[in-house]
């Protein structure tokens, strides 16, 4: 048996030194390099696609939040409030007054041109309807001037964000070039401008022939509801199943069996989740279809397996030592576990539950399934009882029924609202963050 002395003698014999790299040493520092490299590479191949998703999401979504709108000063007499409120079409009357008045706007900026009551309905829409409900909702406004914010078409809307332009544009029913002569003179003379479009983020769906008034307002109350039911059932429920498995459960074939189940579960598509739903919260127990209640349910079906495998992990991460200690100063074994394991392992929990809760908010498949699509969220719920129970949908369903549609001014609501559903995300994990952060424990 050879010692160190020997292995020295004999380097010394064939010329090695400690100050000179032999070839296996090389080939060993020359694989390492290569393999910071690959995972540099790789790291910087992720980052690159993700600011590609970024900005493709940013540049076609931006768009979204923005409108462009007619400001038109108006002066509605009372003459002129009594006349249209005496006659069967009361709508013809007011737009007939904005059209007076528009037109005395157009001379007073120096515009001679000519225009009709469809041109006009055809570059704002139909008038009639919203200044009849701006001047009833307040009759002091009557004789009072005012100026008028009124939202152009979706066309129109179009052709000023460049999404219509004149070469593809051919003259019908819904928009012709005069209209566009009409809208560039109106945009130099400040008529038309650019606004924040508020409407997107508080509005509500709208029907097929009006992307343009489409919102995402009642789909995110709907899923704020939704999510709720979601962490007041999953939260409870998958914390105490994971602390009876992980400190309690007698470890046996049915034992073993549960876990497998679950770690099935976890793996299990979310359609099937919904088909689960549809016929037992549906079509067994007759709850209302399309409420977050029933959408909430079907979630915490899906998110249990989630947060039961994170709570179980965060529980075994606790070191034994902490249990053995209570023990031996005579705690029982409920009174270690909620008094020591448990909290030690609550940042881990909450980590996983934010996580998971955050995988349902983007999950679209079930909701569908249930009924739960975008064009039911026509309003806001009465009170806290109507959000759980009344149809509504969620942003999910919402950019999904967006995206299906064939008006290309939806498909940019779509990108607009998974903005806002990115948003939420971030949030959800940046609180993860914070909360593991905040409460973390090493030793």
């Amino acid at each position: 048996m050879k010692d160190a002395t020997t292995d020295c003698a004999e380097g010394a014999r064939k010329g090695a030194s400690l100050h000179r790299t032999d070839p296996g040493t090389r080939r060993r520092n020359a694989a390492e390099r290569r393999f910071r490299l690959y995972g540099a590479a790789a790291i910087g191949m992720g980052l690159l696609f993700l600011c590609v998703l970024a900005v493709s999401i940013v540049r076609s979504g931006a768009p979204a939040f923005s409108h462009a709108v007619v400001e038109v000063e108006f002066t509605l007499t009372e003459a002129q409030f009594d006349e249209a409120e005496s006659q069967l079409l009361k709508t013809a009357v007011y737009a007939r007054y904005f059209n007076q008045a528009l037109a005395r706007q157009l001379d007073e900026a120096g515009l001679d041109v000519d225009f009709d009551e469809a041109s006009v309905q055809r570059i704002i829409g139909k008038t009639g309807a919203p200044i009849r409900r701006h001047f009833r909702a307040d009759p002091d406004r009557v004789g009072q001037p005012v100026t008028l914010e009124l939202p152009v078409s979706s066309r129109v809307d179009g052709y000023i964000k460049g999404r219509v332009t004149r070469e593809n544009l051919l003259d019908s029913r819904f928009l012709t070039q005069a209209d566009l002569d009409l809208v560039d003179a109106m945009r130099d003379r400040g008529l038309i401008e650019t606004q924040f479009n508020w409407g997107f983020l508080t509005g509500m769906d709208s029907g097929v022939d009006n992307p343009g008034g489409a919102g995402i307002g009642a789909s995110v109350v709907g899923s704020f509801f939704m999510m709720l039911v979601v962490l007041l059932l999953s939260l409870p429920i998958g914390v105490a199943a994971s602390i009876y498995l992980e400190e309690f459960a007698p470890s046996n074939w049915f034992t073993d069996m549960i876990e497998v189940n679950i770690s099935n579960l976890a793996a299990v598509p979310s359609i099937v989740f919904g088909i689960l739903g549809l016929a037992v919260f549906i079509q067994f127990m007759h709850l209302p279809q399309s409420a977050p209640i029933v959408g909430g349910l079907v979630l915490t079906l899906m998110t249990l397996p989630t947060i039961i495998i994170s709570t179980r992990a965060a529980l075994k991460a606790v070191p034994p030592s902490i249990r053995q200690a209570a023990l031996g100063v005579g705690a029982s074994k409920m009174q270690s576990v909620f008094h020591h394991v448990l909290p030690l392992a609550m940042p881990g929990i909450l980590t996983g539950t934010i996580i998971g809760l955050a995988q349902a908010l983007g999950e679209t498949a079930p909701l569908l399934l249930i009924g739960m699509v975008g064009f039911v969220a026509r309003q806001y719920p009465d009170g806290l009882v109507a959000g759980f129970t009344d149809p509504n949908s969620a942003m999910p369903a919402q950019i999904n029924t967006w995206a299906a549609r064939a008006d290309p001014a939806f498909y940019e609501k779509a990108w607009g609202g998974i903005i806002v559903l990115l948003v939420f995300l971030l949030a959800m994990n940046i609180v993860a963050i914070i909360l593991r952060r905040r409460f973390e424990r090493r030793w």
